[in-house]
């Protein structure tokens, strides 16, 4: 993590030991420094700690990588486009831990060709949070089947596959299944 302990005490006018003896409990100056430097890793309680000392928020101690926010323009709705009120931003997508992507290569059902999926893990557990939703479900031989989640029972998943005509498919005990969370398309 990167911090910005060391510019904000300085902000302040505040000696490392002005920092280390406002904490509470109290530490040494060389703890605060190291901290500062990263010689020492700052863990959340820390960075509470010293965020107090400073008197400011723990969020005011911490640099986040470079992301390029994107700013929102207009804002659309019923009666047109316009303007926002204040400023604002979205940020990009960013992967998190266990997203996976599904790519589609030809059109079918609701998607386009190069259209992506991004898609959220679930064990078993969470089997019941992707009903209705369209997930992809792991085969055996390295294979998937990819449709809208339509029932749970005894550990069996019924998926009705897209595309007209298709006829639903029954899959036992899949070891997890990824629900649809975020459609990337192409303009």
């Amino acid at each position: 993590m990167i911090t910005a302990i060391r510019e904000v005490r300085r902000a302040k006018g505040m000696t490392l030991d002005d920092v280390a003896r406002r904490c509470v409990p109290p530490t040494t100056a060389q703890t605060i420094g190291r901290l500062e430097t990263g010689t020492r890793t700052v863990s959340v309680g820390w960075l509470n700690r010293i965020a107090d000392a400073l008197g400011v928020t723990a969020a005011d101690l911490v640099r986040l990588p470079e992301r390029a926010d994107i700013p929102v323009a207009a804002i659309l709705d019923s009666s047109g486009a316009h303007a926002p009120r204040r400023a604002a931003t979205v940020a990009p997508p960013l992967p998190a831990p266990g997203l996976i992507a599904v790519t589609i290569a030809a059109g079918i059902g609701d998607y386009r060709a190069g259209d992506e999926i991004w898609c959220e893990t679930l064990a078993p557990a969470g089997f019941g949070q992707a009903l209705n939703r369209d997930v992809l479900v792991p085969r055996p031989a390295g294979r998937f089947l990819f449709g809208r989640l339509i029932g749970r029972e005894d550990g069996r998943l019924q998926l009705l596959p897209l595309g007209a005509g298709a006829r639903q498919q029954i899959v036992a005990d899949p070891p997890w299944i990824a629900r649809a969370a975020r459609l990337v398309r192409s303009l």
